[in-house]
């Protein structure tokens, strides 16, 4: 017999299955994501189940309203533009951002052209989970009229550390 006999040839395959009612542990986590290239933010959650193969390592499976997805953890793709370029977030980072705008912070959002760097409310939230309209300040209508467009620095920059 060989040396490697009974060793695994390297190739690990993915199960090709749907959620059943197989047993494996189902975990729900949520992250958020920034595109460095458009500078668009969004967060999503996702259904993770743990499953081990026929020769004893676990694997997970991805999956996000019903449908299985590749790992967001590995090549997410921008759902604006689809560069390869995402930034990956804990949960929270991009709404955390959007509802600092909406209170007016002048560090997350700024008037364009005016140099005072007064605090505008966001056009539109640019998650895939948009809070309730009805939340919303009723100035933000008229941003949403002048058709502000968030860009990376605004996401970013509650996030950036200062160096003196």
């Amino acid at each position: 017999m060989s040396d490697i006999a009974g060793t695994s040839s390297g190739a690990h395959p993915i199960a090709a299955h749907t959620p059943s009612d197989e047993p494996g542990e189902v975990a729900h986590e949520a992250y958020a994501f920034a595109c460095m290239k458009c500078g668009h933010g969004w967060e999503r959650s996702y259904d993770i189940e743990h499953h081990v193969d026929g020769e004893g390592r676990a694997f997970v499976v991805y999956f996000t309203g019903g449908r299985r997805v590749p790992s967001p953890l590995t090549s997410p793709d921008c759902v604006n533009c689809g560069a390869h370029l995402v930034r990956i977030m804990r949960s929270g980072q991009v709404s955390s951002v959007l509802e600092s705008a909406r209170r007016g912070r002048p560090h997350t959002a700024r008037r364009r052209g005016d140099g005072t760097g007064a605090a505008e409310a966001p056009a539109e939230a640019p998650t895939d989970t948009a809070p309730d309209a009805a939340a919303a300040p009723e100035n933000e209508d008229s941003a949403r009229h002048r058709g502000h467009h968030w860009h990376l620095p605004n996401l970013l920059h509650p996030f950036q550390h200062h160096r003196d």
